[in-house]
């Protein structure tokens, strides 16, 4: 599998969707075209060795991280009272 370069803006929203507990898997692969896999290796290599051993331990323990898992009430990716921000395929934070 080859490399994929990313500009600093989109690395950092990576890492933050990932650390986002409402935030699936999924929601990165649409916006970003990275597997859960790859996501993984993007924050191994991305976080300190402590940080990336607690994210993991996170997003293994929050069931909504995976759409499959998510209970069928949670029907979105953001939290309500986050505002849309236009230009991008997923609202986000500001």
């Amino acid at each position: 599998m080859k490399k994929r370069e990313f500009s600093d803006r989109d690395l950092n929203r990576i890492i933050e969707m990932a650390w986002e507990d409402r935030t699936p898997f999924e929601a990165i692969k649409v916006q970003f075209d990275l597997s859960e896999s790859q996501v993984i290796k993007v924050m191994r290599r991305n976080l300190k060795p402590s940080s990336f051993r607690l994210w993991r331990e996170r997003a293994h323990k929050v069931s909504i991280k995976h759409l499959k898992k998510r209970n069928a009430e949670v029907n979105r990716f953001r939290c309500s009272r986050q505002s849309a921000i236009s230009g991008n395929k997923i609202s986000k934070r500001r």
